[in-house]
């Protein structure tokens, strides 16, 4: 799967991804992991059996379009940080870990594989954020009744940094192998996870006041049987 990126510096990048990793359950804090495992027991979907946890997804749910197919109304989207290897380099993006939840509460592997993972089209070196990595902060915004809500909102401080995250999966490497997209884990959801069809997100770089940002709407397909 090609995906395109532009850097701030205006260079277009076109990776290649044969491997895509969702890192659940990627918190730093004890608290914020337990807080998130019971908003999901909430809608009856089980506890980890290890954290963080590496789920694998077929590489061809990502996707970079705008508008979305998804089956029946029970979906709904996460902001994550995604990262992956070019040039020698780690570069830094945003996805969605969008899962459908009536499917998570009979197996989490299989809800992440039913959705699509929509990805922005902008990118950062992660080495020009690295020093400062806690201050960057995860948005998402969902629409309901109508209106735009504050969804997600929370810096990266709450969760593992992409170099701990990474070195798990791999072992210890420092850089996910070429070809290899990793998602790196979300913040809570305000007022708890619920189902939307327009997600909206952002990674806000505070010091440089820049964010990446990427929105999507979901058409919803008939469940029939």
């Amino acid at each position: 799967m090609h995906l395109q990126f532009t850097t701030p510096e205006g260079q277009a990048i076109h990776p290649q991804f044969d491997q895509l990793v969702i890192a659940g359950w990627a918190g730093r804090d004890a608290a914020a992991i337990e807080h998130h495992i019971e908003e999901l027991a909430a809608i009856g979907i089980p506890r980890p059996s290890a954290v963080p946890l590496y789920y694998r997804v077929a590489s061809n749910q990502l996707s970079q379009r705008e508008t979305l197919q998804v089956l029946g109304p029970d979906s709904s989207g996460e902001a994550e940080v995604f990262v992956f290897t070019h040039g020698g380099e780690l570069f830094v993006s945003l996805a969605s870990d969008h899962t459908d939840r009536k499917l998570e509460a009979h197996s989490v592997a299989f809800s992440k594989q039913a959705c699509i993972k929509p990805v922005a089209t902008q990118a950062w070196r992660f080495a020009d954020v690295a020093a400062y990595w806690d201050e960057l902060v995860l948005r998402a915004w969902i629409v309901e009744n109508g209106a735009e809500v504050l969804y997600q909102d929370g810096p990266l401080a709450s969760l593992r940094t992409p170099l701990d995250l990474i070195g798990g999966y791999t072992g210890g490497a420092a850089l996910l192998p070429v070809g290899t997209g990793m998602t790196c884990g979300t913040v809570p959801a305000i007022g708890g996870i619920r189902p939307a069809t327009h997600f909206r997100m952002e990674l806000h770089d505070p010091r440089k006041n820049r964010a990446i940002r990427h929105q999507y709407h979901c058409a919803l397909l008939p469940v029939v049987a």
